[in-house]
């Protein structure tokens, strides 16, 4: 079974940076695609970053987070972290991990999923 679950999220001010972690356990990574999404309220669930699990150079970022964010993961713990830095208001989301065996920029498409931590930017 399929777990994802994510810590680290928080209040930060504006310009501030935080840490995300995603512990994924009960399937091979290996084979999947990690993805991070974000959802601010009233909004879309949105792509932020995502890379297959054996190609991490070949990572993706949302156009609203390249150069702030940094996607990474550790091999032998099998987890996942997305590094915000200059983090700005509209940041503010409810950040979720997910993964799937295919990469879509829809978050519909992904079958997998964290239950979320919430990122607050405010000064």
């Amino acid at each position: 079974q399929v777990q994802l679950v994510e810590s680290g999220g928080g209040l930060v001010q504006p310009g501030g940076s935080l840490r995300l972690s995603c512990a994924a356990s009960g399937f091979v990574v290996d084979y999947f695609v990690i993805g991070w999404f974000r959802q601010a309220p009233g909004k879309d669930r949105i792509l932020v970053a995502a890379f297959p699990w054996t190609g991490i150079t070949r990572t993706v970022y949302a156009d609203s987070v390249k150069d702030r964010f940094v996607m990474s993961r550790d091999f032998v713990k099998r987890e996942v972290y997305l590094e915000m830095n200059n983090l700005k208001i509209e940041d503010t989301a409810v950040y979720f991990c997910a993964a799937d065996q295919s990469f879509s920029n829809s978050s519909s498409a992904w079958r997998n999923w964290g239950q979320g931590t919430q990122v607050t930017v405010s000064s």
